[in-house]
């Protein structure tokens, strides 16, 4: 049978799954219009064409690289309508994945919380029984001490073979 955190854990999986996938569906639309209106502005449209031929020159170059072609040869720049189409995709990724990322972010957070309420519960429970472990221990000195206190009062009464404890059960005390 499963404890109940492993219960959780097997749960947790398909439902971060099925949050992830909620939150791109939710996201989508957003990006989609973001992408959208970024390239309808004049000053955003030509600061998303720099960044889209700068990420232009940079995968070619990469890509280059990565095959063993030359990389002084001149890169054909993007026309500025593959460059806004470029730029506005990448940016509508970049807004899927930062939302994405900051969901991740706070499920993280929120589980460390939680492990660390759980990690103050187990302290407090280890210091309670450490607590009770010390009171056990003083009361057992305690009624020692009145055992102790009784024996001497029964010598002095003359009834020391009635309430000799220690010596009748004195080895099964030590053990």
């Amino acid at each position: 049978m499963l404890s109940v955190s492993e219960r959780e854990g097997k749960m947790i999986l398909p439902v971060v799954k099925l949050g992830t996938l909620a939150l791109k569906t939710a996201c989508k639309p957003i990006a989609n219009r973001f992408k959208k209106e970024a390239g309808l502005h004049p000053k955003f449209r030509r600061f998303i064409i720099n960044i889209a031929q700068a990420n232009h020159r940079f995968t070619t170059n990469m890509q280059r690289r990565i095959y063993g072609h030359a990389t002084d040869v001149a890169i054909r720049p993007l026309n500025e309508e593959k460059a806004v189409q470029a730029a506005a995709d990448l940016i509508g990724e970049l807004f899927v994945f930062t939302v994405a990322g900051a969901a991740v972010i706070f499920e993280v957070q929120r589980s460390s919380k939680s492990e660390a309420r759980k990690e103050e519960a187990r302290r407090q429970e280890i210091q309670a029984m450490k607590q009770r472990d010390e009171d056990l221990a003083r009361e057992i000195e305690l009624l020692k001490h009145k055992i102790g206190e009784l024996e001497q009062h029964a010598k002095g009464r003359g009834l020391s073979g009635m309430f000799n404890f220690k010596h009748a059960h004195g080895t099964e005390m030590v053990k």
